[in-house]
């Protein structure tokens, strides 16, 4: 009998947008940030994280980040 054990759940969100200035993470338009998802763990949120990276590649004022909010919820479990 075997019993699998799921990973624990790590969620993670993925979000970007357009930058006002490279030097900051001020947006130039909240109304138009790309939420791109959330994901159960790190290599998913990443993977995500770099495909939208690379396809807006040609707008240098783009910018993706991944939220760590499993760090948010339990700030025990950094």
């Amino acid at each position: 009998m075997s019993h699998e054990v799921e990973p624990k759940q790590l969620l993670h969100l993925v979000f970007g947008g357009e930058l006002k200035d490279l030097a900051t993470t001020e947006f130039k338009d909240l109304s138009k940030i790309d939420l791109v998802g959330m994901f159960p763990d790190f290599a998913s949120a990443k993977a995500a994280w770099k495909a939208k990276a690379q396809s807006t590649v040609d707008n240098a004022q783009m910018r993706y980040f991944i939220v760590h909010l499993h760090r948010v919820l339990d700030p025990s479990d950094a």
